[in-house]
């Protein structure tokens, strides 16, 4: 699992869940990554963001009942759980335009399942960014009952909890991997 080796995390609670993590890839790495392969494993989700990052793009999660983030299951043909991530958004939200934001791993969140999971437990979330354009009109899936657009900053009632410190923690990473990107590019002489 590159992505999680390459990814630096912000604050004492990402750095033990990416140790958590890498147990558990490191003790099972087939099963970790199969929906089949138990109850807990690994997920991927992608956050959209408008270009501005002023709105993200959530779903209605059909079995969960609240707004959160596309994302989803890791199938045997992504060569990656940054290509599921973005995969699964593009299924989710009918937005085939997504760039990828944030140069990788942007957060980590375990999250044990309620009555409407049967066959998982809980989900191991990798997530990505991604931006679209506002202009693009989403479209929902099969696996949720809405798609939209939402202000960072007024974020509907019904999201899972933690969800909204969730979703500033992404947007400090964005904003920290920009900087570095920044900071390594004004040194560089211009062409």
């Amino acid at each position: 699992m590159e992505a999680l080796e390459a990814w630096r995390p912000i604050g004492l609670e990402q750095r033990e869940l990416r140790a958590e993590y890498r147990a558990l890839v490191s003790g099972s790495p087939a099963a970790a990554l199969d929906r089949d392969g138990g109850p807990e494993h690994l997920t991927a989700s992608c956050f959209v963001f408008s270009p501005d990052l002023a709105q993200v793009l959530l779903c209605f999660h059909k079995k969960g009942r609240f707004w959160v983030q596309l994302g989803g299951h890791i199938e045997p043909a992504d060569d990656s759980v940054a290509a599921a991530a973005h995969r699964e958004a593009r299924e989710e939200c009918g937005i085939d335009d997504l760039r990828p934001l944030g140069g990788g791993v942007v957060d980590l969140d375990r999250h044990s399942l309620g009555d409407g999971f049967t066959r998982c437990s809980a989900h191991w979330d990798v997530g990505f960014a991604a931006t679209a354009s506002l202009t693009a009109v989403p479209v929902g899936s099969d696996e949720n009952d809405d798609v939209a657009w939402w202000p960072v900053e007024a974020l509907p009632v019904n999201v899972p909890p933690h969800f909204g410190r969730r979703l500033r923690g992404v947007l400090d990473r964005i904003a920290m991997v920009e900087d570095d990107r920044h900071a390594g590019s004004a040194g560089q002489p211009s062409a």
